[in-house]
């Protein structure tokens, strides 16, 4: 694993400021104490998250009333969203290792708030069909491909290596705080006002984020200089993940319990409902009650001084079988509790599994491995997405919910048999 040595080794290796050696301040919060700039870029997390989530619950609801219900066009449209970020993640994430990640953000920043801004206007004006919203979709994954992995590696270059994790952490918490109050404001205001205002207010919610980042000072930023345009650098970075056993056995693992376990944007808004027989408001309820056991994971993981394999099978295991828990739920309020438990393990999960990562890439090729890590997580989400809401239209949401967090369990068993005789036997080649 990487140096975590703090102030005094890696913070001084890697050319930033003095920063937060974990020993030093095993506090909850020691990211935004210890940070200028993480204190500007958590409020705007906080309020460009919040707009985003209602966007996400707004779009749910909106192509449920264009199509009249269908499971089958909520899975296109999550699907298309994640499609560029499969097909050109990687390449993307080459860009972020050459080029000043805070000016790729401020871009894509700017351009995710026109896509919701004209997205608003047309369900506003009443014009909105359901290919628009395709369309939209689309463009925001085109976005998403580049701001995803940069802001992965930004992360890192506003706290360095000492804090990391608990940034990480704390990154983690505050998109549950969102998921809290971002879909249930968006219940209300669905039934309130309608879909369409929700969009225009979270165009203007990235406004925010574009002044935090403009705030921030670059010479307290723990960056190094952009990596020179050379051929290669893509396989260059997958050679180095490839080597390293531990990044294997987790991407694979998250690979497979995100492909059939993690599956809420589509399965919770059909529980709701088709099985359940609820409003808006009661699938915001869903949503934000997953939300909470997030919150309370990612502080949880925010507590750890170093993130560990160990942790993150246990947490992934939790999760599988807790998926399968939540499909045999009998009623809605039932239904709705479990989101808690499950959020909770999915975020301790994956905020382990995230901070791992951070902590094995080498400075200069980090936005490629975080690139990877974020098409493997999302990679299943073109193909699962659709089949998982035809599927649920086909067989039930219930039986999608059985189904994938059987399957996820048996994911991350099987991974570990497997690979666990395979480093076995190289380490008695070695010898």
């Amino acid at each position: 694993m990487s140096n975590i040595s703090g102030a005094d080794g890696a913070d001084s290796a890697s050319g930033g400021p003095p920063g937060g050696d974990p020993e030093a301040a095993p506090h909850l919060f020691r990211s935004l104490r210890n940070h200028r700039n993480y204190q500007l870029l958590m409020p705007g997390q906080i309020i460009s998250g919040t707009g985003s989530w209602m966007q996400v619950t707004a779009q749910l609801w909106l192509v449920l009333d264009l199509t009249h219900g269908s499971g089958t066009a909520v899975g296109i449209t999550a699907g298309l969203q994640l499609l560029p970020v499969v097909l050109f993640g990687l390449y993307a994430s080459v860009l972020v290792d050459r080029f000043p990640k805070r000016r790729i953000l401020m871009i894509s920043q700017a351009a995710m708030g026109t896509l919701a801004l004209v997205l608003g206007l047309l369900t506003v004006t009443g014009s909105i069909r359901v290919l628009e919203v395709y369309a939209l979709a689309f463009g925001l994954g085109l976005v998403l491909a580049l701001n995803r992995p940069a802001w992965s590696a930004f992360t890192y270059e506003v706290v360095g290596p000492g804090d990391v994790s608990n940034a990480a952490g704390l990154n983690s918490a505050t998109v549950s705080m969102t998921k809290i109050v971002g879909p249930a404001v968006a219940g209300v205001l669905i039934a309130a006002v309608g879909t369409g205002p929700i969009f225009l207010i979270n165009a203007a919610s990235f406004g925010v984020m574009e002044l935090m980042l403009y705030l921030m000072r670059e010479d307290e930023l723990y960056d190094r200089d952009p990596v020179p345009r050379a051929k290669g650098q893509l396989r260059e970075g997958l050679r180095y993940v490839r080597k390293d056993r531990d990044l294997v056995m987790l991407m694979t693992i998250l690979l497979l319990v995100s492909a059939f376990g993690m599956n809420f944007a589509v399965t919770d808004a059909l529980m709701s409902r088709e099985v359940f027989h609820t409003e808006a408001s009661s699938f915001g309820v869903v949503t934000a009650m997953m939300a909470v056991g997030g919150l309370i994971g990612s502080l949880l993981s925010a507590r750890q001084r170093q993130p560990s394999m160990r942790v993150m099978l246990v947490t992934a295991a939790a999760f599988s079988v807790l998926v399968f828990a939540t499909g045999l739920m009998p009623n809605y309020w039932a239904f709705a509790v479990m989101q808690l438990p499950t959020g909770m393990a999915m975020t301790a999960y994956t905020t382990t599994a995230y901070s791992i990562t951070q902590l094995r890439a080498p400075d200069e090729m980090r936005g490629r491995v975080m690139g990877l890590y974020l098409l493997v997580f999302t990679g299943s989400g073109p193909i699962g997405f659709p089949l998982i809401g035809w599927l649920a239209e086909t067989f039930g949401p219930r039986s999608t919910l059985i189904t994938g967090g059987f399957a996820s369990l048996v994911s991350v068993v099987g991974t570990v048999a497997f690979m666990a005789p395979v480093a076995t036997r190289k380490a008695e080649a070695r010898t």
